[in-house]
């Protein structure tokens, strides 16, 4: 299954940036957004693509939804 999930910038680098989420790191691509991105920003990852940028009470509310109906494996 591949999801679309909130994760936490932690590092922007030329055209991407370095995300986590519960201990997982996954690096994303910028290419698909137009709005500049920060450490400590939201961005939804899918695909390894940052796809787009959320407040984190958005990010955190999704959070919560996706873990009471997915497992941890599916979100990785």
């Amino acid at each position: 299954m591949c999801l679309g999930v909130p994760m936490q910038v932690v590092a922007v680098g030329e055209g991407e940036v370095v995300a986590e989420i519960d201990g997982v790191r996954k690096e994303a691509s910028l290419m698909l957004l137009n709005e500049e991105v920060r450490v400590g920003d939201f961005v939804i990852v899918h695909a390894g693509f940052a796809i787009s940028k959320l407040d984190e009470e958005d990010a955190q509310e999704t959070l919560r939804l996706m873990r009471e109906v997915f497992r941890p494996e599916d979100m990785a």
